[in-house]
């Protein structure tokens, strides 16, 4: 074993013995109260945290992110040990076996050349794999917990892979426009309930249409809000600069500024743009 390595694995050990002593009697007593339960806010917030790292581009912000992350997967670890259910060591070892399984074109005989080919190939393992069993139809398995964006790109995605899809896109953006005009028909006739259903149809097109553009619908919509909340910062600030209050200004006053705010960041953006 060379340097890096007894370094790593002193590293790691550390990281475990400071969790038991954080989970101990002489411990912190909040790191005690906690359960798998309890954690599981805060898990999804650190993984939110490491997606916005990302998007950031800093790989300094990225390894604090992925550090807070990791610790995670340690606490649950450790909870899991106190109660006699399994260790970390048995955690990495399912980890190993498995990813080994579902690579058999790099470690065994199989052939995948291309992306699609691997996935398809990954999937067909899962389906022989023991917890997989109980997944009777090609639509199980969807996380409860996963944003509804993502679950439902997931699900199309599902169906998608035996055949029920559109064959182009001109189908899709008529769906959308067929969905559209269903949720039109249910506020005329002041329906709130139809008004629900059809806006739920009229969501689940519009993420069919990202999804058969090869777009990722959470990213395509946190873009949007970014770029909201980055133009009606500026349309504050413009009107301070004014003299006003947003709070007592007119509709009419916030969508001037807000017009203006846009067209300069158009032409910011075209200026950028080389030639």
């Amino acid at each position: 074993m060379n340097t890096t390595e007894e370094k790593s694995r002193s590293l790691f050990q550390d990281l475990i013995e400071l969790m038991q002593k954080l989970r101990s009697k002489e411990g912190c007593p909040w790191d005690k109260e906690q359960s798998h339960a309890s954690l599981k806010p805060h898990l999804v917030e650190e993984t939110y945290e490491v997606i916005d790292a990302i998007d950031s581009g800093e790989p300094d912000k990225l390894k604090e992110e992925l550090a807070d992350l990791f610790f995670h997967i340690i606490f649950h670890c450790q909870i899991a040990t106190e109660k006699g259910e399994f260790d970390i060591d048995r955690v990495m070892a399912l980890c190993l076996d498995k990813m080994t399984r579902r690579h058999p074109h790099v470690f065994g005989d199989a052939s995948a050349t291309t992306p699609e080919e691997a996935i398809h190939q990954w999937e067909q393992i899962k389906k022989n794999e023991k917890g997989y069993e109980d997944r009777k139809f090609i639509v199980d398995g969807l996380p409860k917990h996963l944003p509804a964006l993502q679950k439902a790109q997931k699900l199309q995605k599902k169906v998608s892979k035996v055949g029920f899809d559109w064959t182009n896109i001109s189908d899709v953006i008529a769906k959308v426009d067929e969905e559209l005009g269903e949720v039109k028909e249910a506020i005329r006739e002041n329906k709130p309930e139809q008004i629900e259903e059809e806006m739920g149809d009229l969501l689940f097109s519009v993420v069919n249409l990202a999804r058969f553009l090869k777009l990722d619908t959470e990213n395509v919509l946190h873009k949007t809000i970014y770029k909201f909340v980055d133009r009606f910062k500026k349309v504050e600030t413009e009107l301070a600069s004014m003299g006003k209050d947003i709070e007592k200004c007119t509709l009419e006053e916030m969508d001037a500024v807000w017009n203006k705010v846009k067209k300069n960041q158009k032409r910011e953006v075209r200026i950028q743009k080389p030639g």
